[in-house]
């Protein structure tokens, strides 16, 4: 049974994102990725400053499945889809808003948790593996 929780957020897609083609480039679709970690982080970890960020993007890719245009509206879907002893991944699906089944881009990262005044990698904390664990899919 697929008990974890999906976190959802809207993403506006600006003039600026399109590209010569009139489809939104695909460098910016990790622009979108990264405003989903932004939300999620403020939301379920109540971080709101960056220097709050205690992990570093270790890999990050996307499989692009249909072009966006200016009018999509777009809602970007996250979870977790692992939890390591230093290291934690999100998944990620950007849908129309009002039809989910009209599926854009799916795509995955690598966070590892990261001291930046040591500048090295450290243990997910207890209270984030937990936060975590309620998106972390079966």
């Amino acid at each position: 049974m697929n008990t974890h929780k999906i976190f959802s957020t809207s993403i506006d897609v600006r003039f600026r994102d399109l590209d010569a083609m009139g489809h939104v480039n695909n460098s910016v679709f990790f622009t979108y990725f990264e405003e989903g970690r932004i939300d999620f982080s403020h939301k379920v970890f109540n971080i709101s400053d960056p220097s709050g960020f205690s992990f570093i993007m270790a890999h990050i890719c996307c499989d692009f499945l249909l072009p966006v245009k200016l009018g999509h509206r777009l809602t970007l879907q996250m979870w977790v889809n692992s939890i390591g002893e230093k290291s934690f991944g999100y998944g990620y699906k950007l849908v129309e808003r009002s039809d989910e089944s009209m599926v854009f881009a799916t795509g995955e990262s690598i966070q590892v948790c990261y001291d930046y005044t040591e500048n090295r990698s450290i243990p997910v904390p207890g209270e984030m593996k937990v936060k975590l664990s309620t998106y972390l899919k079966d």
